[in-house]
């Protein structure tokens, strides 16, 4: 059994692959800024938690101590505000601060991690040349100069340093993550839920998604095969425009009671700001390198995957069965 402690562990991700990992016969330890407030002791449901705050450069380093391999997801949500120049900072500095705490505690406190496990993201590539792109951006494509872009580049060099100190690093760079319990998939879902499938801008737009099943498997899979260094993108192999993510999620939550409709590039830079970049920005990318390496999807193709997450039974014009809704 591996100790493994994980930063973010009370996220998406984080919650999810902390489930599958304790599954698995492993002892976790999430690093939280709450932490103190429970005095870390597990209860029903939740792992052992210890206290950090990477603002401060708190951190318990006889927890760090216990672990054998460490995966850092912790970092504010990109989707979750508006980007102001302070929004920005703050997904920056959050991402860079909690590297340099690992890197420092890994340097200056005695510990047996193995290897560090590092979420990065898919902003790290620039748009498209054409659209379809029949080139897949793969890992060695150099990072992009745009916000996001700049953000992961200084994220991943945050974390490098760990290397010199004789310990294996993966990155894994997360692509749109697909699950029942928030994230992208849930935004896509609440236009859908009023029988409007919102198609955003020319819809062509190269989604590069995942199943948050095949996510948190791909993190265990980097903890277990030592043959794994360096970058990894998070994505599932074949990609999908945003039209036919939203055509296919419509289909399955109101069958054929849905009107598409385009929303214009102008309306999403009016609500969204320069976030509406990202959001229009299409990115096709190459799932090679983790296939090549012995990663097998569960859920490869987005129909298999919609069909787990959106079964009929979660239709919004099912028939009355004596259920609220």
């Amino acid at each position: 059994m591996a100790t493994i402690l994980i930063t973010g562990g009370t996220g998406l991700i984080g919650t999810a692959l902390t489930a599958l990992i304790t599954e698995k016969g492993h002892r976790v330890i999430v690093l939280s800024r709450h932490a103190n407030a429970t005095n870390g002791r597990p209860s029903p449901g939740r792992p052992e938690a210890a206290h950090w705050d990477p603002s401060t450069g708190a951190i318990d380093a006889a927890a760090l101590g216990q672990a054998d391999y460490i995966v850092h997801l912790a970092g504010a949500g990109v989707a979750d505000k508006r980007w102001s120049a302070k929004r920005k900072k703050a997904i920056e500095d959050s991402r860079v601060e909690g590297c340099r705490l690992i890197v420092k505690t890994l340097r200056e406190q005695p510990n047996k991690v193995r290897a560090v496990i590092s979420s990065s993201a898919i902003g790290w590539y620039g748009p498209d040349p054409t659209i379809p792109n029949p080139h897949p951006f793969e890992e060695t494509a150099p990072a992009d100069k745009a916000f996001l872009g700049e953000t992961c580049r200084r994220w991943e060099e945050a974390i490098a340093p760990v290397e010199a100190l004789g310990k294996r690093l993966v990155i894994i760079r997360t692509g749109i993550v697909l699950s029942k319990k928030g994230g992208a998939l849930k935004e896509f879902m609440k236009p859908v839920r009023l029988g409007i499938a919102a198609i955003l801008g020319s819809g062509r737009q190269a989604v590069s998604w995942i199943h948050i099943d095949d996510l948190c498997r791909l993190f265990l899979h980097a903890i277990g095969q030592e043959s794994w260094h360096g970058p990894y993108n998070g994505v599932a192999p074949y990609p999908v425009d945003n039209r036919t993510l939203t055509l296919a999620l419509a289909r399955r939550l109101k069958g054929r009671y849905f009107v598409p409709m385009y929303i214009p590039s102008f309306l999403l830079k009016i609500g969204l700001g320069e976030m509406s970049i990202e959001v229009l920005k299409s990115t096709t990318v190459s799932a090679s390198k983790a296939r090549s390496a012995g990663f097998q999807y569960l859920y490869p193709t987005i129909e298999p995957a919609l069909d787990d997450l959106c079964p009929a039974g979660d239709r919004t014009d099912r028939t009355f069965t004596g259920h609220s809704s």
